[in-house]
């Protein structure tokens, strides 16, 4: 895919590559397969002239990791944010529960099992895309927001939201599992965790650390740590409580095929 491409046209137009990303990942032991939808709302997709195919986009997505699954595994639709901050009053909290419920009902038609709300900032938009996924598609509902590690130590959203105040704002909306993708490697995850759990002990949690840090490099953003590196982090992760641990930016089959075989261990 080229700079300046749209990520969810490649599910009309290079369907066969979409639905080989997905099928491989199955095949490393994924237990659940997001959807190629990340900015399938209406507000990303008009960027590229496309809102008028924001059903049919989404649709889409939710077919291919529905072929590429079969009817073993989950399929989560996936829903990032739009990019609107709401207090700059560029739209209304009613436009943007439209189009999250939009683009919900429409990767619900694709065969979407539940909707995954990821990459969150804003609890706001969050609570809105939770709401709406969950009212206008019956779904059950998981949120993920990204933090990074400030100055002092401390993890927060980019716009200043602490991982213990997430929770009860999540959870609120309806969200049934909450947690943390993005933003830091698997071993920054086990603060976010930690952080968590102080807030709620019982609601399951979702971890989908990258792999590494990001680094730039000869004109491309590259990923340097190695599955064996994040499958280690693995035993933490379970004994301060996640629930579900998957990969976000940078995570191959290989990594996603060692974090199962390290938790198959842990079961034995």
């Amino acid at each position: 895919m080229k700079p300046g491409e749209c990520p969810e046209l490649w599910n009309i137009e290079h369907r066969e590559e979409v639905f080989d990303i997905a099928r491989s990942y199955v095949e490393a032991g994924s237990d659940m397969i997001e959807t190629n939808s990340f900015g399938g709302s209406r507000f990303k997709l008009r960027h590229y002239g496309l809102d008028d195919r924001t059903r049919e986009l989404n649709r889409a997505a939710a077919e291919i990791s529905r072929e590429a699954c079969g009817c073993e595994r989950i399929v989560l639709g996936s829903v990032g944010p739009t990019g609107i901050i709401l207090m700059t009053g560029e739209v209304d909290a009613g436009e943007l529960y439209e189009a999250f419920g939009e683009q919900a009902a429409a990767l619900t038609e694709g065969g979407a099992d539940a909707i995954v709300v990821e990459t969150m900032s804003d609890l706001e938009e969050a609570s809105l895309a939770i709401r709406a996924a969950r009212e206008c598609t019956g779904l059950d509902v998981i949120c993920t927001m990204t933090f990074e590690k400030t100055v002092d130590g401390q993890y927060r959203t980019m716009m200043g939201v602490s991982p213990f105040e997430m929770v009860p704002v999540l959870k609120e909306a309806g969200a049934c599992v909450v947690g943390s993708n993005c933003g830091n490697g698997t071993e920054g995850m086990i603060a976010i965790l930690k952080e968590i759990r102080r807030a709620d002990p019982d609601v399951p949690v979702l971890i989908q650390g990258n792999a590494g840090l990001p680094e730039y490099r000869e004109g491309k953003t590259v990923f340097n740590e190695k599955p064996e590196v994040t499958a280690s982090f693995v035993p933490d992760l379970v004994k301060f409580g996640a629930s579900i641990i998957g990969g976000c930016c940078g995570t191959t089959p290989q990594h996603i095929s060692l974090i199962g075989r390290e938790l198959r261990r842990l079961r034995e």
